[in-house]
């Protein structure tokens, strides 16, 4: 029975414990957990993309930008311009793999944290929490899908009331 009482007070203890606190720069703690999609199939990347969503400390300092991935699983390069953060940054080079649902690009990780089934729509986010957005094939993107990235990004930390929608 004592051993039972320990065990509640553990549990309610830990049920108290502070948060990892946000650094101001960041979109996540860095250390707080986040998990990629394992079930990622880089082959399904190529193509147009086009950014819908990003993480701003303040809203409207970029237009939205866009993404094309050329070439096959293994080779694939990528050509961007999106909007991180407010600015609008330009990288180009290839996509290597690093772990399931994980890529790097231009020295830095990108985890695809969601996609839908028919890869229409996908979500990235950064272990770091410095950025996260939403790629989307073609105009127009269904409000589920975007209540469904916006959910998995809280999921893994992220400060949502900064998720700009374009």
């Amino acid at each position: 029975m004592h051993q039972l009482k320990a065990l509640s007070l553990a549990i309610a203890l830990s049920a108290c414990a502070a948060k990892p606190a946000l650094d101001p720069a960041r979109f996540r703690p860095a250390d707080a957990p986040m998990w990629s999609n394992a079930q990622f199939d880089l082959s399904r990347l190529s193509g147009q993309w086009r950014q819908v969503a990003g993480f701003a400390m303040t809203p409207d300092g970029c237009k939205p930008g866009g993404v094309e991935v050329t070439g096959p699983a293994q080779t694939q390069r990528i050509a961007a311009r999106l909007c991180l953060n407010g600015q609008t940054i330009g990288l180009s080079g290839p996509i290597t793999t690093v772990g399931p649902g994980r890529i790097r690009v231009a020295d830095q990780e990108w985890w695809v944290i969601w996609v839908d089934t028919d890869y229409r729509t996908l979500a990235i986010g950064t272990p770091s929490g410095a950025f996260g957005f939403v790629l989307n094939r073609g105009a127009g993107l269904p409000a589920d899908r975007i209540r469904a990235a916006r959910e998995i990004f809280d999921f893994n930390g992220y400060d949502i009331a900064k998720l700009d929608v374009f």
